[in-house]
């Protein structure tokens, strides 16, 4: 099957952006698998039920740390993708008060239940309570820092500061790993030492990423009356129906679990808390697909990129897919050795329920990897309703429902099953969502979109090209020109067009490509509609603003960016941004 040139670009970019959204999302997964190891070995059986028994709260932390990001993160996008850059500031800003007021009542709610209540509604076992209170008191300590975190995060992918992510990122598993050692080793502090431990891993994570935004040369910075205070409930509405699934998920724990000490007893709670624990890891794999998925539809939306959007669903089928599936056959084959990891003793009704666990539970995650995405789109392209519905089945009704139904027979396999079962059910429901829209089962990955008719423009409007060495500049310009007469523009605008494009695409060629050793092409989109022609040079290169050679001036030869101060002279408009990494330069004639 042969790659367009737009989509090849726009793969790498996904691939380039994604290890280290991974690593963001396995950050909470590594602090559950160090907490799990130190619990499981160090503490004791309860003390992995009282991890367990947290994962739902944990799971409604994440979500209400999610509306935020996603809706700040969509609507950022498209601003970005519009040129409204104070307005993208302001979302920012507005973003971290709501993030800390959402921090602050999560706070005020595990103190008020670890201290003034006896548990009940949280932990149905009296002899796990004394152990889940400690554990309460911990985590309240991390959760300003925790949903923080996540913020900056994102917001640090957007201004491509990868590295300094990275760095965070390292440090904070290091911390998490020494204090864990010094508080349950050292100091046994057993439960409340557990939660501890990966509080203060994520304020240093925090501190570290927060840091950055205090600089100069930071886009986004904490800046007092910059606001967007009329965009709050617009980055709660976008962001609620993706942050939904999350909620779901909470509620379908609570479920889950009440069904496993209900029909097979705290051994079966330990061995879902265990598989959960070590799975999350490999759960940062489709989040960190979805993460890098969502900042580039956000942009394509806000610019119509009808061909963009297409192919980030066309790499998520093609390339995300077949890597997801690949790493669950290795869950799957590795079953009985993460086991050994928790539990050490083979003929432990415990053993083998987690074994169970590792080769089943994978199966749903390729499947996971499509609700993800199109759940997303939905989410951004404003579609609130199959966002609610695919939320409640994914999150709750399948998995529930199925598990109620045969975990009196299967015993804790049956919440295993269920979970795949339910990756079944959600991947028919985006199948017939769009046979129902289209009125037929679709037949391209465009129908199954169902993309809008107006939203960006037709093929007949645009031309999509793209360039690999400076050989190739003159012809491509030779082709603009055409496809500009063939659209019955004068001669005038086609002949700009055609110039503009050999000066500042063969600009990038013949200075960006060198700057490294690693491969680099440009991508090109001529767009004809409203009677202007816009052109869009987006290339993978080193950063580089041609208004900034514009203005140097060099008395020795005069001769010197002539041609980007022609193209400034002469355009209706120039445009440049570095979005995720990507140079776009727009230019309209």
């Amino acid at each position: 099957m042969e790659v367009s040139a737009n989509r090849k670009v726009t793969e790498r970019l996904l691939f380039r952006l994604l290890p280290i959204q991974i690593l963001l999302a396995a950050i909470g997964a590594v602090n559950g698998i160090v907490t799990g190891l130190f619990a499981g070995n160090s503490v004791g059986e309860l003390a992995l039920s009282s991890v367990g028994l947290y994962a739902p709260i944990a799971m409604l932390s994440g979500a209400l740390s999610t509306i935020l990001v996603g809706g700040s993160m969509i609507l950022c996008g498209q601003y970005l993708g519009r040129e409204e850059n104070e307005k993208m500031q302001g979302v920012f800003v507005l973003d971290i008060l709501l993030t800390a007021l959402a921090a602050v009542l999560f706070v005020v709610f595990h103190l008020l239940s670890a201290l003034f209540t006896d548990g009940s509604f949280l932990c149905k076992d009296p002899a796990l309570w004394p152990l889940f209170r400690q554990y309460l008191l911990g985590q309240s300590i991390g959760i300003l820092p925790f949903f923080l975190g996540n913020q900056l995060a994102a917001f640090l992918s957007l201004e491509n500061q990868v590295k300094r992510t990275t760095f965070a990122s390292l440090v904070y598993i290091l911390a998490n790993i020494l204090f864990d050692f010094l508080f349950l080793k050292v100091l046994h502090w057993e439960a409340f030492g557990l939660a501890l431990a990966a509080s203060l891993g994520l304020w240093v994570f925090c501190l570290l990423q927060a840091q950055y935004f205090f600089t100069e040369k930071a886009v986004f910075r904490f800046r007092k009356g910059v606001s967007e205070k009329g965009e709050g409930l617009t980055i709660l509405k976008i962001g609620l129906p993706g942050a939904m699934s999350y909620l779901y998920q909470s509620l379908r724990g609570m479920i889950v679990n009440d069904l496993l000490l209900q029909y097979v007893g705290n051994a079966g709670l330990s061995a879902f808390a265990a598989s959960n624990s070590l799975m999350s890891l490999f759960w940062a794999v489709p989040e960190g697909m979805l993460a890098v998925s969502r900042m580039l539809m956000g942009v394509s939306i806000g610019e119509e990129d009808r061909q963009t959007l297409t192919d980030i669903m066309k790499t998520m089928f093609y390339r995300f897919l077949p890597l997801m599936s690949l790493i669950s056959l290795c869950i799957i084959g590795l079953a009985v050795p993460f086991t050994n990891l928790y539990f050490h003793e083979p003929s432990e009704a415990v053993f083998g329920m987690c074994v169970s666990a590792f080769r089943i539970l994978p199966l749903c995650m390729p499947l996971s990897v499509i609700c993800m995405h199109f759940s997303c789109y939905w989410q951004s392209s404003k579609r609130p309703l199959p966002v609610h519905i695919l939320a409640a089945l994914d999150g709750v009704v399948s998995v529930a429902a199925f598990s109620f139904l045969l975990i009196p027979t299967l015993g804790a396999r049956a919440v295993y099953i269920a979970n795949v079962l339910n990756g079944v059910v959600t991947t028919l429901f985006i199948l017939g969502y769009a046979a129902v829209k289209q009125k037929h089962l679709p037949r391209s990955i465009e129908e199954l979109m169902v993309i809008p008719e107006g939203f960006g423009v037709s093929e007949e409007e645009r031309m999509d090209l793209s360039l690999h060495s400076r050989e190739e500049v003159v012809n491509i310009s030779e082709k603009i020109r055409d496809f500009c007469r063939q659209r019955g523009l004068d001669e005038k605008r086609s002949y700009y067009a055609s110039l503009f494009l050999e000066e500042m695409a063969g600009n990038v060629v013949e200075h960006g490509f060198h700057k490294d050793k690693k491969p680099h092409s440009v991508d090109i989109r001529v767009i004809h509609k409203n009677e202007k022609v816009i052109l869009r040079i987006r290339d993978d290169c080193v950063p580089f603003d041609p208004a900034e050679r514009r203005a140097i001036r060099d008395l020795q030869d005069i001769t010197r960016n002539i041609g980007i101060r022609m193209v400034y002279r002469i355009a209706e408009e120039i445009t440049y941004r570095n979005i995720l990494g990507l140079n776009v330069l727009t230019i309209t004639i």
